[in-house]
């Protein structure tokens, strides 16, 4: 019990259990972005267009979210062939790259470093987990800050992205 306590204290301490960015809402455009992955390639909001794109905020050393990514890893495997496409942003620092590449070595989806990512229209990420979700139209329909206990699961995903890609709008 003492160590949970100690871990919210802690995520409140780093801004973990703050709300969501404000630089831009659910319902309007998503801003432009462009991101160099980490396999040298890029993707931008205008490869995304016409696909349902999670852009996932997250770091090496950032416990609730190295626990959402097997959760993660599970609904992209099973609906990336339905046009979901997802970038998994680390925010670690440059140096440590390897620890990156290390962790997304497990997983099927691609990654990048936010430092080779311009998205600046989304405001400051200064909190992790963090996601965003773009319909096929190219408008943000979900900002979502996925830590704490219950953290971002299959269930969520789901529930807010799977109708999205359906063509139905998000609950």
């Amino acid at each position: 019990m003492a160590k949970r306590w100690i871990t919210i204290v802690l995520c409140i301490a780093c801004g973990f259990l703050a709300g969501p960015a404000q630089a831009i809402g659910p319902g309007e455009p998503a801003p432009d972005y462009r991101v160099r992955l980490l396999d040298g390639k890029t993707f931008s909001r205008a490869d995304g267009l016409g696909k349902v794109v999670i852009l996932h905020f997250w770091a090496s050393w950032c416990v609730p979210c190295r626990s959402e990514m097997p959760a993660i890893e599970r609904y992209y495997r099973r609906h990336h062939g339905e046009g979901l496409e997802l970038i998994a942003i680390s925010m670690d620092d440059p140096a440590d790259v390897s620890k990156v590449r290390e962790v997304l070595g497990r997983y099927s989806y691609p990654g990048a470093m936010a430092g080779e990512a311009e998205m600046r229209s989304y405001g400051r990420i200064w909190r992790i987990p963090l996601t965003f979700v773009i319909d096929r139209q190219g408008t943000l329909r979900l900002d979502a800050w996925g830590g704490g206990e219950s953290g971002l699961d299959e269930a969520s995903l789901e529930s807010a992205v799977t109708p999205l890609l359906k063509g139905k709008p998000a609950l």
